[in-house]
């Protein structure tokens, strides 16, 4: 029997050594243990995926959670699994349609009307290299769905945040935003030849500007806005990417996907380190890659830029007209 235990030692501490390298590459668990008991907090996209795990993370945490979701019968069922597993009853599915305004206004009007308080927005939601899909409303599917849908939902319940501070706002972004680029001329993809990655990076660039604008209109409210990237993880997300594996780079990049690739719960801890973190109180307008603050491209720290986006968002999703006529679509799009 002696003979094994050098074995087997050397495989527990090599397995013990990959597990923490693993953690290490990425970013590991949220540090912060503090809880949110009585906070309310929205998560949208949060029947699947590393919304999921966030809700059910926060919910753990004592927090009120809403799961905000386009298909009910999944996100009932996401809230039921939360509310058994945590105990916490206080765990609520709500439709919310990104693809639309209508539902986004009237998702906002129920949260306004029925919550007291709204204490912190996940903004969690996404769709990535999808074909050239449109919006209800006309939106190319990234921008509308992961951008635009995100912009109004969160201005419209500002006032609500307001009301509730201190409170936060966090917008998951990715690191995809350090090749995106926001070609004013042609934002919503009618000229050119489409292309799915550049419109997927264009999306997420356009979160970490208007994170940037937002936390600079919001200073002196009590309302911290945030962005970052989760890290690369094993969700649905990346179903529209078309990446096939083979045996042979299943074997030989397997070890590389295990080592670099994190399951939902691990890409949840930075929404949650930004929701709850007593340290991270009064920081905004910042990006986190994973769980620590690092500059974003450059084009992202563009004032002028993040000015003419902010505005030409308002006219896209009619924000002007928003407060008392939830029913109403946001303004054509210029041909």
């Amino acid at each position: 029997m002696s003979r094994y235990v050098l074995p087997l030692s050397v495989l527990g501490t090599a397995v013990g050594g990959a597990v923490l390298l693993k953690d290490f590459v990425t970013g590991g668990a949220c540090p912060s243990k503090a809880t949110i008991p009585g906070k309310t907090v929205i998560v949208t996209g949060a029947n699947t995926g590393i919304g999921k795990q966030t809700a059910l993370e926060l919910a753990k945490r004592g927090g009120n959670i809403i799961l905000a979701c386009r298909d009910m019968e999944k996100c009932e069922a996401a809230a039921k699994e939360i509310r058994g597993e945590t105990l916490n009853h206080r765990v609520n599915a709500r439709h919310l349609d990104l693809a639309s305004l209508k539902s986004i206004r009237e998702f906002a009007a129920q949260v306004t009307e029925e919550e007291e308080h709204v204490h912190i927005l996940i903004n969690n939601a996404a769709v990535m290299r999808c074909p050239h899909w449109t919006t209800e409303d006309g939106f190319e599917m990234q921008l509308g769905v992961n951008y635009l849908g995100h912009f109004l939902l969160t201005n419209l319940l500002l006032d609500k945040l307001k009301a509730s501070a201190p409170s936060r706002i966090i917008n998951v972004s990715s690191l995809a935003h350090v090749a995106g680029h926001i070609d004013f001329e042609d934002l919503n993809w009618e000229e050119r030849k489409y292309d799915t990655k550049a419109a997927y990076c264009q999306s997420k660039l356009a979160i970490v500007l208007s994170t940037k604008e937002l936390s600079r209109r919001l200073q002196g409210t009590g309302v911290t806005v945030n962005a970052l990237h989760p890290g690369v993880a094993r969700t649905e997300l990346g179903r529209h990417s078309g990446m096939r594996s083979s045996a042979f780079s299943s074997f030989t990049l397997g070890p590389i996907f295990w080592l670099l690739v994190k399951s939902p719960q691990l890409a949840a801890q930075p929404s949650v380190y930004l929701a709850v973190a007593e340290e991270l109180e009064g920081v905004s307008g910042k990006y986190f890659d994973v769980l620590k603050e690092k500059p974003p491209a450059p084009e992202a720290e563009d004032e002028e830029v993040a000015k003419r986006l902010w505005a030409e968002s308002v006219r896209l999703v009619g924000l002007e007209m928003s407060h008392g006529s939830h029913g109403k679509r946001g303004q054509p799009l210029p041909k």
